[in-house]
């Protein structure tokens, strides 16, 4: 019975996950910098706590976090700093749910039929430069860092030595972002 709820669940979070990658490809202004910040503004006092809860999920269905900071930006101009904490606490909260959630969820299973890629990956991201790949691949802004979230879960990455790594990562990035935007801004 409980392996049923386990295979309801894994399946919903894919069409969930399709269903939004879907979404976005049809519908990209709903993601789009403008429309998160309105929708944002819309709880005034609330939009720092919205802002934040918006990247505690954004990892569930593997929404980039670049326009949730561009936005961030866009509407706390003056308060870049406490944008680039919300963000960085955010992506690395929800990358560490995702870690958790990827071996429940069967992601392991992908790499059951590749047993050699299975231990090349994990010798990789566990060996002596597996931090420094993971920083690289959370710094790099056209991979999505859920990815190796997904993968670092399924292979039982060391969970501290993945969420300092992601936190490096995302914070060069989301400074990059935070500050770099609002010098055009």
């Amino acid at each position: 019975m409980k392996e049923s709820y386990i295979t309801f669940f894994r399946r919903f979070w894919i069409v969930l996950i399709v269903g939004f990658i879907v979404y976005n490809f049809i519908y990209p202004e709903t993601f789009s910098r403008e429309n998160i910040a309105s929708n944002i503004q819309a709880y005034g006092n609330y939009g720092l706590a919205i802002f934040f809860f918006c990247h505690l999920i954004r990892g569930f269905v593997m929404l980039p976090s670049t326009a949730l900071i561009f936005a961030g930006v866009f509407l706390f101009p003056d308060d870049l700093f406490l944008v680039l904490l919300i963000s960085v606490i955010g992506i690395v909260i929800s990358s560490m749910i995702v870690y958790y959630f990827s071996d429940k969820l069967g992601f392991a299973r992908l790499f059951d039929k590749h047993t050699k890629m299975k231990k090349l990956v994990k010798d990789k991201l566990s060996g002596k430069y597996g931090p420094f790949f993971i920083i690289f691949w959370a710094f790099f802004p056209f991979v999505p860092t859920d990815l190796i979230c997904y993968t670092a879960g399924a292979m039982k990455i060391n969970p501290l030595v993945f969420a300092v790594s992601i936190f490096i990562g995302e914070l060069i990035l989301c400074s990059v972002y935070i500050y770099g935007s609002a010098y055009f801004i």
